[in-house]
């Protein structure tokens, strides 16, 4: 059996045999995924009213556990995003009734921000519809297969999210 990578392989195996597309068989497939993934994620964030913005706040405000609550700070470090970018998007989820703002107890100038019930039930119902719709693409694997995978990516994001690539410090 051959996928599209194979093809494109092959392809560039005739055109340029001097170099080496050992690469293209791992991270071509990877990018593929990742487009494929990203089409899935996308469905399922309309299906349920979301932007993918929204869904990462909504659901680091739901991973930090009862009573669903972070100040903008946590966030903003959580989802990557600037002070700005985060204020305006707690602004429009506060808008459109997912989110509310509490004074901070332990910081009289700062607030807190937490899901509200309709927040709550939107990120667990999209949430369960992305991990049904994950489970379906890893279907072709065994479990054992699936923690081969998970393990042998970790090995390669590892340099990444500590801040090297590929070795070298930044």
């Amino acid at each position: 059996m051959q996928d599209e990578v194979d093809r494109l392989v092959h392809a560039w195996n005739t055109e340029r045999p001097d170099l080496d597309v050992q690469p293209l068989h791992v991270l071509s497939r990877v990018s593929r995924l990742a487009r494929h993934l990203d089409r899935a994620r996308r469905a399922v964030f309309v299906a349920h009213d979301l932007e993918p913005w929204e869904f990462d706040v909504l659901t680091a405000l739901r991973r930090a556990g009862r009573p669903y609550r972070l100040s903008p700070g946590r966030l903003l470090r959580a989802t990557l995003v600037t002070s700005g970018t985060m204020t305006n998007r707690i602004d429009r989820l506060a808008a459109a009734g997912l989110v509310e703002r509490h004074p901070d107890p332990a910081d009289k100038r700062g607030v807190q921000v937490s899901l509200t019930k309709a927040g709550l039930t939107r990120v667990d119902a999209a949430f369960a519809d992305l991990l049904s719709r994950e489970h379906a693409i890893l279907d072709g694997l065994s479990p054992g297969e699936s923690d081969a995978l998970a393990g042998l990516l970790r090995t390669l994001l590892i340099p990444f999210d500590s801040g090297t690539e590929a070795g070298h410090t930044p």
